[in-house]
């Protein structure tokens, strides 16, 4: 399996204030942009997997609603979350 709890508290403990951190916008961003990874990868070596697609495409939009929420909330919180993980808007 690509995500097991290992991998997932390593993202927490990376990105949150500690390992148990599930909650922070900073913690689930950085969780939806590994699985986008995983899924973008998959995605180009099954083009036709649309259930896929569409899973992503989900995703997509909930990092983007969390990180409308932390653009509104802290713009120095939030340039400093897409810098560290590599996102653009």
């Amino acid at each position: 399996m690509y995500l097991d709890s290992t991998k997932k508290k390593e993202i927490f403990a990376n990105n949150g204030k500690n390992e148990q951190d599930s909650g922070s916008v900073e913690s689930q961003v950085a969780l939806f942009t590994y699985r986008i990874k995983h899924l973008t990868e998959h995605l180009r070596k099954n083009p036709k997997d649309f259930a896929t697609e569409r899973s992503m495409k989900m995703l997509v939009g909930k990092r983007r609603r969390l990180l409308d929420y932390v653009a509104k909330k802290d713009i120095e919180r939030y340039r400093a979350l897409i810098a560290k993980l590599g996102i653009r808007r």
